[in-house]
């Protein structure tokens, strides 16, 4: 395979068009050519790409290889056709015209280099892409300005870009507190320089924020009744303003205590099988993929949804630069956030193994996961036993089959309302915090209730 088919194979993976990617059968224009190479030039520089492309050759609706008539070295008023456009490019970028052979279709392809220090322009007009549409620059400050600031300051990251000014004072005591937890001594000296906690400019970045003790970043995980949202919202629990770190570990917990364990009896000779609700690996990796790989920029953490049937988790940002899907499906691992990884990395939180997207593939398959040009929403199924029907509640979903250690606790709190979180933990041999997120689910659910004050009340148990 040659350079060329190998960069058409790649595209055709793609199956939107971007600001960087469009894709034609067989249309030309003498003057809008000219015009769609200078927004796509420019839009490949607002993504950080290295390159844009226009290829021929493409159904607009299927995005499949048909072949393309199109010819960019015939003459145009007694002048070679791509010279009239170079001529009229400034500055003179040096794109790249080729013809091959894709599938026994005849596919032209431009490679366009991205604007570097200055927008291009031709015939003296910056053009832009906003989604799939060209549109001249001036007609749309804030996609000006976002080009121009671009080119001067770079692709922008959350290394790059400041965080807001009313977050330039920082604490960092629980990333300290974490990495202490993981065996890793964090210097106070060198600690902003080594993870790379500001920007050029000496300002605090948006890594750091989301690194800090306290942050005004919602992570939420929202509970519908149904199978959609426009079911009954039971319940929204607030993960964010905090440590990401922190924030992760507390929904990976959540997704622990609520994956109930059913008892399958379907053709027992001697010992049952024990099915979780849903596979905790698969919806361990899409949580962490969902954090390292989120846009932070924008300020949001992943969203994650409880349905009657499944979880949503819901990172915003599409591919990583330079991911194609294929690649993506098959553990190519570009990180979004490349330091915000390195960082993970370090913490032994996750591997650079690519073994996260491939095990949710292999678990659920490809439509397990939804790649948008903005976001990216794996869905983790519910795996009901012998049709049971499960009710959702404020702290997540249940067949009221309760796992072993929520069963335990709701039989000591009828033996002994008055019981405590230590109390439990020392009947069970299991530390406080199971025995604490275990009883917050029993609770949530509606399975037990807390009757006055904390020190003074008991535990009523509903059923």
């Amino acid at each position: 395979m040659d350079k060329f088919t190998d960069i058409i194979e790649n595209l055709l993976s793609f199956k939107d068009e971007y600001e960087w990617l469009d894709f034609k059968e067989n249309w030309f224009s003498k003057d809008e050519i000219g015009e769609y190479i200078s927004a796509i030039s420019n839009g490949a520089a607002i993504c950080g790409k290295e390159y844009g492309y226009i290829l021929w050759g493409v159904n607009d609706k299927t995005k499949k290889a048909v072949g393309t008539s199109i010819h960019f070295d015939k003459d145009l008023d007694g002048e070679p056709y791509k010279h009239y456009l170079s001529r009229n490019l400034s500055p003179r970028i040096p794109f790249e015209c080729a013809e091959c052979d894709y599938a026994g279709k005849r596919m032209v392809l431009l490679i366009i280099p991205a604007a570097k220090a200055v927008p291009t322009k031709f015939k003296g007009t910056s053009y832009i892409r906003i989604g799939s549409s060209k549109e001249r620059a001036d007609r749309f400050p804030e996609w000006e300005i976002k080009l121009n600031t671009t080119l001067v300051n770079g692709y922008p990251t959350i290394v790059n870009n400041a965080a807001p000014d009313y977050a330039q004072e920082l604490t960092f005591a629980k990333l300290f507190m974490y990495y202490a937890a993981k065996g890793i001594a964090l210097k106070r000296e060198t600690f902003e320089k080594n993870l790379k906690l500001r920007n050029k400019d000496g300002k605090y970045n948006v890594m750091a924020y989301i690194l800090s003790d306290q942050n005004a970043i919602p992570v939420r995980i929202s509970i519908f009744s149904g199978k959609d949202k426009t079911a009954p919202l039971f319940s929204v629990k607030e993960f964010g303003n905090d440590c990401i770190m922190y924030s992760m570990d507390k929904i990976l917990e959540y997704g622990d205590a609520i994956n109930i364990i059913q008892a399958d009896e379907a053709g027992r000779i001697s010992e049952r099988k024990d099915v979780p609700l849903f596979d905790y690996e698969a919806y361990h990796e899409a949580v962490l993929n969902a954090f390292i790989h989120n846009k932070w920029l924008t300020l949001n953490g992943p969203q994650i949804s409880i349905f009657a049937d499944r979880i949503e988790i819901l990172s915003h940002g599409g591919l990583a630069l330079d991911q194609d899907e294929e690649g993506f499906y098959s553990g190519a691992s570009i990180p979004v956030n490349d330091v915000l990884a390195s960082i993970f990395l370090q913490l032994r939180i996750s591997e650079r193994s690519g073994r996260g997207v491939p095990k949710i593939v292999g678990k659920y398959g490809k439509e397990a996961i939804l790649i948008e040009k903005s976001r990216i929403t794996v869905t983790i199924p519910f795996q009901r036993v012998g049709g049971a029907n499960f009710a959702v509640g404020e702290g997540g979903v249940s067949n009221k089959k309760l796992n072993r250690t929520q069963s335990l606790i709701v039989s000591h709190m009828r033996d002994n309302p008055n019981i405590t979180f230590k109390q439990l933990a020392h009947e069970l041999a299991l530390k406080e915090i199971t025995i604490k997120k275990n009883v917050y689910v029993l609770r949530d659910l509606g399975i037990i209730t807390r009757v006055g004050a904390r020190k003074n009340g008991y535990w009523l148990v509903n059923e």
